[in-house]
């Protein structure tokens, strides 16, 4: 996985130093008393008490809801409170026992507007990097690196991209999916025309595909595990497209996302983000 590190404005003293698998952050960095509402950001969120954190509730190793115990977990849900740490100044087991971190369930389509609202400090949640959000959201060095696939039912028996001709594809509302497919049917040279449907949320989509109401699921490939069963298949999986980088999401220009990114980077060289990888992902990394 290739990394690159953002290049961030340093914000003094809010870098978090790792300690084994916690971080003890700083309280440092902005006290409010800088211009403007995004100065403010790090202090609303200490004044508050508690990291407002949207993450994913469908994503089996990144955010998920565990019906059992009512209880969100996953890789993602592990950085939110380690971004938690570091905002408030203590360590991960404590940031997790003292319960730092508010989550709230988003979707492709909404992750963006509740930054812009307020209502969410951070998003968590196989959020995409591109160019085009950058240009509202900030964004941390990317934690994980994924590609788009196709799932389709086994009883078809498929074996190319040419037999979704004429087909219908499943992709969530939101998302970068649909062009990542496109471009990739005509770099590859592919002559087939699918076309596209947009649903609200990934289970929604897995039940159109076994109600023959779409005839393929395209998503990454780490949210596409979640939905693998034994009626089901990657097209062509040898093809690897769409590569897709997930980065955590702040507001634009707020003294949190340095944090963030100082947090992330940090994960990533200390080895803690490679361990949570084989612990929630194993053998799907």
């Amino acid at each position: 996985m290739s990394i690159t590190r953002r290049n961030f404005i340093k914000v003094s003293g809010a870098s978090a130093a790792v300690l084994g698998l916690g971080l003890v952050g700083c309280s440092g960095g902005s006290d409010g008393s800088g211009s403007g509402e995004a100065a403010s950001k790090l202090q609303t969120i200490k004044d508050r008490g508690v990291l407002n954190c949207g993450v994913k509730a469908d994503v089996l190793g990144y955010g998920y809801m565990d019906t059992a115990t009512q209880e969100y977990e996953g890789l993602e849900i592990d950085l939110c409170y380690q971004i938690a740490a570091a905002v408030f100044g203590t360590t991960y087991e404590e940031a997790k026992e003292q319960g730092l971190c508010d989550f709230t369930t988003v979707t492709p389509s909404t992750r963006g507007t509740l930054i812009d609202s307020g209502a969410l400090d951070i998003v968590a949640a196989t959020y995409t990097i591109t160019p085009e959000r950058e240009e509202s959201w900030d964004f941390s060095t990317p934690y994980r690196t994924d590609s788009v696939g196709i799932m389709v039912k086994k009883a078809n028996g498929w074996t190319s991209m040419e037999d979704l001709d004429g087909q219908v594809i499943g992709v969530s509302t939101g998302s970068t999916t649909q062009g990542a497919v496109e471009q990739m049917l005509k770099d590859e040279g592919f002559s087939c025309t699918p076309s596209f449907v947009e649903y609200q949320s990934y289970p929604e989509i897995k039940d159109a595909l076994d109600a023959g109401m779409v005839q393929a699921f395209a998503m990454d490939r780490s949210t596409l595990n979640t939905y693998m069963d034994d009626s089901v298949e990657l097209l062509q999986p040898e093809i690897e497209f769409g590569t897709q980088e997930y980065g955590v999401a702040t507001e634009k220009d707020s003294d949190l996302s340095p944090v963030v990114d100082d947090t992330v980077n940090e994960l990533l060289e200390s080895g803690w983000m490679d361990e949570e990888i084989e612990l929630w992902l194993g053998a799907s990394a």
